[in-house]
């Protein structure tokens, strides 16, 4: 048989114990994201799941929580501008990064309610930047 992976199913952030409400402010507030619920075998473990587009985001509690600071998903998107003011507005502080911008790339970082370093990537038309893969790969330092 041979093996083929197909994509992500989900990520999981970790967050302390007693995270739900605050989780479900973010994620399901600000973001707009649906909230699923969770297999009634897991539910004793606490935390929240939530859509993001076809994949799911997992809320999950972790005893001895510490926020990833580098470590971070990246969550392509239409309608970035908007949500950057949605997160202003909500208080979240954000980061514009132009660093990609050449590539028809806008993105910005935030944090979640628990240090959780988030990406937030919208490209230039329907999903993909301007540049080819022939142009990425001839602008790559030798």
């Amino acid at each position: 048989m041979t093996i083929r992976f197909t994509g992500i199913d989900h990520v999981q952030l970790a967050a302390p114990a007693g995270c739900e409400a605050e989780a479900r402010r973010f994620y399901g507030g600000v973001l707009g994201w649906e909230e699923l619920p969770k297999p009634a075998s897991l539910q004793a473990r606490g935390g929240a799941w939530f859509r993001c587009g076809m994949h799911e985001v997992h809320i999950g509690v972790q005893a001895d929580f510490r926020p990833a600071k580098k470590a971070h998903p990246g969550f392509a998107m239409i309608g970035l501008d908007e949500l950057r003011n949605r997160l202003v507005e909500a208080g979240v502080p954000v980061t514009d990064d132009a660093l990609r911008e050449d590539e028809g790339l806008q993105r910005l970082f935030a944090e979640d309610p628990f240090g959780n370093r988030l990406e937030f990537l919208q490209y230039d038309r329907d999903g993909v930047t301007t540049m080819s893969k022939e142009e990425k790969r001839d602008e790559q330092p030798e």
